[in-house]
């Protein structure tokens, strides 16, 4: 494949969040250093700017909404890999994997909103 049409490919397939499958760890583990390079050269300036944001309870909120809405979605759409996985007989480890992400996703998602609460408590209590 040509280097133009597969830098198009991969254009496309970063613009709709399309992922290509690997049956090699190696290339599996090519793609999460890369992943976990790019979010923590990312995470600097996210700390910057949260510094400056959020000065009170109430400047904390939207970005904890944000990301509630976010994840949840992610966990729900993980929730329909889950499903294929089971009603497709895959290999139960993968199943178990699928199960401990949707479970941990929940326990965010929830944490999340009672941290969102709490933002409007506390603004409500005046500390």
């Amino acid at each position: 494949m040509s280097l133009a049409r597969r830098s198009l490919m991969e254009a496309a397939a970063a613009r709709f969040g399309w992922r290509r499958a690997y049956s090699d760890t190696t290339q599996v583990d090519a793609l999460l250093t890369e992943q976990t390079e790019t979010a923590y050269n990312e995470a600097a300036d996210h700390a910057a700017l949260a510094t400056v944001k959020n000065t009170d309870v109430l400047a904390v909120q939207p970005g904890v909404l944000d990301a509630r809405g976010r994840i949840l979605a992610d966990v729900l759409y993980l929730e329909g890999v889950l499903t294929g996985a089971r009603n497709r007989n895959l290999a139960p480890e993968l199943i178990e994997r699928l199960e401990d992400i949707v479970n941990h996703g929940h326990e965010m998602t929830v944490l999340l909103a009672e941290t969102a609460r709490a933002t409007a408590a506390h603004a409500n209590s005046g500390t």
